[in-house]
């Protein structure tokens, strides 16, 4: 093989020393020239070459180092340095042979530098001065091509021509694409004809199959082969998979599922309700299949209409306007359905659009009556007499049964029951007087319900403007009162009245004012009309005194302008005043001039303080003397008027000793005394009736106490206590405790006793119970005493 020969010839000629290809002729005058002087050259080489994937049992021989010093007695020792030394290159130091001990792979490192040099074995001195070589690894054919990338995955649209490009394939092969074929890819298909092939030399795939149809078959597996050595017979092949998938394309008509739809709806359902759903079906997929929908004729095309759904397949039929079936029950409808995305590749195939027929019948609904107006406004004036019909309101059945409506007024919309409404005639007419300035206006709801039917129900607004009637007279607003000064002259000016009205006429108000007939010749006072809406109070006369009159009456006579005219009189109270010299008011009071005119403000205020620090010295005096001459009471003739105990309940009687003891409040100044202060000769006012709770003898008078003061006491002792805590306490006793001596005086189960009762003990309680000793003493008594 020349292949094999050539690099082995190479290795031989590069090995062999200059000793045998002979010597230079300067090495011949070496010795007789001492300027020409060169270090010779044992060995000459370039480079090595060894084939790699080497597989015999020995080291594989790369060649041989020999030096020209080299004597054959084996004192030279060959050293070898560089890439792979040692390890994938090794050399026999005596002899220079040069072997391979691991196999060798181009694709894995295609070259090694070594550097070779000779050394004295005893004195390792180098001989040679170190020279540098090259082993080239041999490529053979041992890698196959491979795909990459794959699997691959490819589309192409449907319908494609031949040789149109779908993917262009790459095999990369790890051999030297320099030596040899060893890289040379062929490709070629070993699966997926007839319907696709590939290119040898480039590895594109094309179609080759004309008018492919995505709809009988979308999906293609096609493998590719690549072959090294150009093809040849014992090339190395690799294969892999392109997956390729037909894109649609819109080639295929839409096409109704139903030539006729039939289709349903109540008469009572709002507008934009959905009807029902028709689909022109496409076999296209995508854009292609997206449809949009019209209807394009029939009776029904005012009354519904189409929408596509967010899809873009369906058409929706919808309500375009109220429905009713006594007017029509049924439609018809033409329907298109298009495609809208076209392709005018294939337009030849068209049209790409398809119509149908749908037929939508009405049901009939039980409706509510209706009203002839959606609303009703109404005008009434509000001295309306009670009765008057304000408007007749109309309602019918719509159904074709044409029922019996009856009426009402719901409640809450007529709270204070003004109206009322016939039931059968829908006559509305007032009830009760109406007032513009108390409600102006009344929103009604009126019901109308079908007589067969009372959940069939409809309403209808009525609003009612109640209109002005000048019934309200005009009256004076805030200033009622007035002052005069008593240094004010004949006319002057001292208020400027106006009045008001609830009454709201339509060209505005216009108010007159004059005195009143009885005050028409008033020497005092007299009143301007401004003919503005206001009036002026002007003064007659001079000479004004609070000692003469501090108070005058002016009726004022007030009357509108509409008919019919109403009138009223309003009294202005007008007081004598003293004022400064700006007309300020300094006092109106009378009493202030009963002094003499020379004393000063001081000498005022001097006599008052005077006056005052002697009453509160003689209310001293007169507190003192009655403390003085009050005794001590324990009289129970005097201490028991006006001391009421109400009693919520029974209870235990007037031993409780948890309620309060009501003696305390017949004298509140001396209830309670300080400790170590009571009085020694205080004794007892009654015999309690409580064995437990002893009463208080206090002092003062029945009439002169109450629970009032006693309450103020008390308070002013809280104020003056600082222990007491900062708030008021009000305890309320419903019991009355236990252990009376009188027992319980309830007639409560009294009837369950078969004795009578004994009232002679009352004789024994004092005067305060003689009374009840007469009544109950005698046995008829006693028994009408117990059934009470």
């Amino acid at each position: 093989d020349t292949h094999t020969l050539l690099p082995v010839a190479l290795c031989i000629l590069t090995l062999l020393p200059h000793t045998l290809l002979g010597k230079p002729a300067e090495e011949d005058n070496a010795g007789s020239s001492a300027l020409l002087q060169r270090v010779k050259r044992g060995w000459v080489w370039n480079q090595f070459f060894v084939l790699e994937e080497y597989t015999g049992l020995e080291p594989l021989y790369i060649g041989k180092l020999h030096s020209d010093m080299d004597k054959g007695d084996g004192s030279i020792k060959y050293i070898l340095t560089g890439e792979g030394a040692g390890t994938t290159f090794t050399i026999d130091d005596s002899t220079g042979d040069i072997h391979a001990i691991q196999r060798l792979d181009r694709e894995v490192k295609a070259q090694y530098v070594l550097r070779a040099q000779a050394r004295n074995r005893l004195t390792d001195r180098p001989l040679e001065p170190e020279s540098e070589f090259i082993v080239k690894i041999q490529d053979i054919n041992d890698n196959e091509p491979k795909f990459l990338d794959g699997p691959y995955q490819a589309s192409v649209p449907e319908m494609s021509k031949i040789g149109t490009s779908v993917i262009q394939l790459t095999a990369s092969d790890a051999d030297d694409p320099t030596y040899g074929n060893s890289a040379r890819v062929v490709y070629s298909i070993l699966e997926g004809q007839p319907y696709f092939s590939v290119d040898a030399k480039t590895g594109v795939v094309r179609v080759s199959l004309a008018d492919m149809d995505r709809e009988t078959r979308e999906n293609y597996t096609v493998v590719i082969q690549a072959k090294d050595m150009g093809g040849q017979l014992g090339g190395l092949a690799g294969t892999t998979t392109v997956n390729i998938t037909l894109s649609d394309v819109n080639d295929n008509p839409p096409m109704f599922d139903q030539r006729l739809y039939q289709m349903s709806v109540p008469e009572s359902v709002p507008v934009g309700s959905v009807v029902g759903r028709i689909w022109a079906k496409d076999r296209d997929t995508g854009v292609n299949a997206e449809m949009k929908y019209s209807i394009i004729d029939g009776d029904g095309r005012d009354t519904f209409d189409i929408i596509t759904d967010p899809t873009n397949l369906f058409g929706i039929i919808t309500v375009k306007r109220p429905l009713n079936f006594e007017s029509k029950p049924s439609y018809t409808l033409k329907v298109e359905g298009a495609n809208t995305h076209l392709d005018p590749a294939f337009r030849h195939r068209g049209p790409f659009k398809d119509v149908t027929i749908v037929h939508v019948s009405v049901e009939d609904v039980d409706e509510p009556p209706q009203f002839d107006l959606p609303s009703y406004y109404i005008e009434l004036p509000e001295d309306a007499e009670i009765g008057t019909v304000v408007k007749t309101v109309s309602a019918r059945d719509p159904d074709a049964a044409n029922n019996t409506v009856r009426y009402s007024i719901e409640r809450s919309s007529d709270p204070e029951k003004y109206f009322y409404i016939e039931i059968t005639s829908g006559s509305l007419m007032t009830v009760r007087s109406l007032d513009r300035e108390q409600i102006g206006w009344h929103n009604i709801t009126v019901l109308a319900m079908e007589m067969n039917n009372p959940t069939q129900i409809a309403s209808v607004s009525v609003a009612v403007k109640v209109l002005d009637v000048n019934d309200n007279p005009p009256s004076l607003t805030h200033y009622l009162e007035a002052y005069v000064c008593e240094n004010a002259k004949a006319g002057q000016l001292i208020q400027t009245v106006t009045a008001v009205d609830p009454d709201e006429p339509m060209g505005g108000q216009h108010f007159y004012y004059s005195l009143a007939p009885e005050a028409a010749n008033n020497p005092n006072f007299t009143l301007r009309d401004n003919q503005d809406n206001t009036a002026w109070i002007l003064t007659r006369r001079g000479g004004w005194s609070q000692q003469d009159q501090t108070v005058f009456y002016l009726p004022i006579f007030i009357s509108d302008g509409e008919q019919p005219v109403q009138t009223s009189t309003s009294t202005l109270t007008i007081r004598v005043c003293s004022c400064n010299q700006e007309g300020n008011v300094m006092s109106c009071n009378a009493e202030a001039y009963s002094l003499p005119a020379s004393l000063s403000r001081g000498a005022l205020i001097a006599i008052l303080a005077c006056i005052f620090v002697l009453l509160v010295m003689i209310l001293l005096m007169l507190s003192l003397r009655t403390h003085r001459k009050k005794p001590y009471l324990c009289d129970e003739e005097e201490n028991v008027h006006e001391n009421i105990v109400r009693y919520d309940d029974e209870g235990g009687g007037e031993e409780d000793t948890e309620a309060f003891d009501i003696a305390a409040m017949w004298n509140p100044r001396e209830a309670h005394h300080h400790l170590g202060k009571m009085r020694q000769d205080m004794l007892p006012e009654i015999e309690s009736l409580s064995r437990y709770v002893p009463q208080v003898c206090v002092m003062g008078g029945g009439g002169d106490s109450n629970v009032h003061g006693y309450v103020l006491a008390k308070l002013l002792e809280a104020d003056m206590d600082p222990c007491a805590p900062p708030y008021d306490s009000l305890q309320t006793y419903a019991y009355e405790g236990e252990g009376s001596i009188a027992e319980s005086l309830s007639s409560l189960q009294s009837g369950t006793s078969n004795t009578d009762h004994e009232y002679d003990y009352l004789n024994d309680w004092g005067p305060r119970f003689k009374k009840l000793a007469e009544m109950y003493g005698d046995e008829s008594e006693a028994t009408f005493g117990k059934i009470f």
